[in-house]
């Protein structure tokens, strides 16, 4: 079986809604990183030092390879990527190799087996 992963930096505020869509779609989990910080193409507004941006969070979805574009595309909808400015991006790429997943291969396999 092969992986992609899934990268999503977006508002933390959005987290839970992109946590839920991609499960929806055919993510078996995911890891999230708090609290990071991006620069688009306007430079974030500071006040005397601080940051007055939205704090980010990273989301990393390991996903099948076949339910991966998919699964793309249902978080950009959701989460409004490409009509609302700043909100987030995802990205996928490539995995050569991932151990410690054997629990999802095995219900991937039930479930295409179910669909076959």
């Amino acid at each position: 079986m092969h992986f992609k992963l899934i990268i999503a930096f977006v508002e933390d505020n959005k987290t839970d809604l992109v946590l839920d869509t991609a499960r929806k779609y055919g993510a078996k989990g995911a890891t999230v990183i708090n609290n990071a910080r991006g620069e688009g193409l306007k430079q974030p507004k500071t006040f005397f030092g601080l940051t007055l941006e939205n704090q980010r969070d990273v989301l990393l979805f390991l996903v099948e390879e076949h339910l991966s574009r998919h699964i793309l595309e249902e978080i950009a909808k959701t989460a409004e990527f490409d009509t609302k400015p700043g909100t987030g991006i995802a990205l996928q790429i490539d995995v050569e190799d991932a151990i410690g997943v054997m629990h999802q291969v095995n219900e991937l396999a039930q479930e295409y087996e179910d669909d076959v």
